[in-house]
């Protein structure tokens, strides 16, 4: 690959923005600096007026593969990824068959060397029975272990107290979490079934998967791994009722138990059912407006550690089915860097924050090896953005295999115009350079 020199970019990176240079050289950051030399043969890109930011990390992304390839595969969805500036992703085990043996996890790997546009690690799924093959997971090679404590889209609920109390007390790494009381969730939907029938308005999931669902899973899981001292990532966190369980009086290095929040449930509310019905539809579900205004409270004063997406694609013909038959999921993994950025320009958070919630926490929280920074010696994960250039979401725009965005519409007031995965141009001003690059990552645990 060719190294490059990218000259007067304003770089975002560790709570700072400065006009600097930065060079590349074979996939790593060699240089950065005020006045960076060229050297022969390098690539050289004038970025005057363009921020420069470390790649965005997503921590929680559904990719489908194998075995759902008509919704997505990993091929398709990283290269929308990497055309929003998410270099790096970490993808959940609830394919088909579900990620539950090394082999089933290995599988997925492989075809991700071949195929994946960004960087890429897969978590291990947990089940009721499958202990002994989570525990014969290597660390230093996969990102963590998934929990559903709370069953979703797939068959992986995780509701057995003497499995749960063995995994938090057993597992030596990082277990992810997806927290709602089942029965909590059960009882709410016969409620609603009883009272609406099969025509159920869409405006009811959020009181279907309500906020006392949420509060006692994610309650649970966190008695659980202070109980055992376990190392505790709580996933897509969507009420007021949670934040108290979360700390920002120590250094997220310091954290034993870490959450994270994803840019739908920053960005809508429950006000916005009425006209995106089914398209909104996620779990755990977007909630009233005080919540949002309570996940962004936290968010900024660092109780909540990561910004994610949960990208979670499903085609737009099962999208239409009547409430109770419409999976839960939104396709987002090529939008929330815009998404951010124009929360910043909005006066919301500052583009440092941005970087900090979307690049460095991920590396930090998961231990990854020399991502998540513009730093000599570093990965060259980079994104070039444009602050003066609108992005239209348009039906033509949209990368997603399914098709559809929920977003369709919006403008943004930034434009991502590079995106650098381990040193290799991959997207550039609309077209892709090359038909993979990603990585596997590696963690320094």
């Amino acid at each position: 690959m060719p190294n490059y020199l990218i000259r007067n970019a304003q770089l975002i990176n560790e709570g700072t923005s400065q006009q600097l240079d930065l060079r590349t050289e074979g996939g790593f950051i060699a240089e950065i600096g005020a006045s960076v030399s060229a050297r022969a043969g390098d690539v050289v890109i004038d970025a005057q007026g363009q921020y420069l930011l470390p790649g965005v990390i997503d921590d929680q992304v559904h990719f489908r593969e194998p075995g759902l390839t008509h919704k997505a595969t990993i091929g398709t969805e990283s290269r929308a990824g990497v055309a929003g500036g998410v270099t790096t992703f970490m993808e959940m085990p609830n394919t088909v068959p579900n990620a539950l043996t090394q082999k089933l996890l290995q599988d997925k790997y492989d075809i991700a060397e071949r195929t994946a546009f960004g960087n890429y690690s897969f978590f291990m799924g947990a089940s009721n029975d499958n202990l002994d093959e989570v525990l014969r997971t290597d660390p230093a090679t996969v990102c963590g272990v998934k929990v559903f404590m709370g069953s979703s889209t797939g068959n992986m609920l995780v509701d057995n107290v003497q499995t749960l109390d063995a995994l938090f007390r057993e597992c030596p790494m990082l277990i992810a979490t997806h927290c709602e009381d089942e029965a909590t969730v059960r009882a709410n939907a016969e409620r609603f079934r009883t009272e609406y029938g099969e025509d159920a308005p869409a405006w009811i999931h959020p009181l279907v998967r309500d906020e006392l669902a949420c509060l006692r899973s994610s309650s649970m899981a966190v008695e659980l791994a202070r109980q055992h001292n376990t190392r505790l990532h709580i996933l897509h966190l969507t009420t007021a009722d949670e934040l108290s369980l979360f700390r920002n009086d120590v250094a997220l290095s310091q954290k034993r138990i870490t959450a994270e929040v994803c840019v739908h449930h920053l960005w809508f509310s429950a006000d916005d059912y009425e006209q995106l019905g089914n398209q909104i539809k996620c779990n755990p579900a977007i909630k009233a407006p005080h919540h949002r205004a309570a996940l962004w409270e936290a968010l900024l004063d660092d109780r909540l550690d990561i910004i994610a997406t949960d990208h979670a694609p499903h085609t737009w013909a099962e999208k239409q089915q009547p409430y109770w038959q419409a999976p839960s999921g939104l396709p987002l993994v090529q939008h929330p860097l815009l998404l951010m950025l124009e929360a910043a320009r909005q006066g919301k958070i500052s583009p440092e924050k941005v970087v900090q919630k979307m690049a460095h926490a991920p590396a930090d929280c998961f231990q990854i090896d020399r991502r998540g920074y513009l730093r000599e010696g570093y990965w060259a994960d980079l994104v070039l953005v444009d602050p003066n250039q609108a992005t239209h979401v348009t039906p033509e725009s949209i990368l997603y295999k399914c098709g559809w965005s929920p977003l369709t519409g919006q403008t943004f007031g930034h434009k991502i115009t590079h995106t650098f995965v381990s040193g290799e141009l991959v997207y550039a001003n609309g077209d892709f350079q090359v038909e993979r690059a990603g990585q596997r990552l590696a963690f320094v645990r």
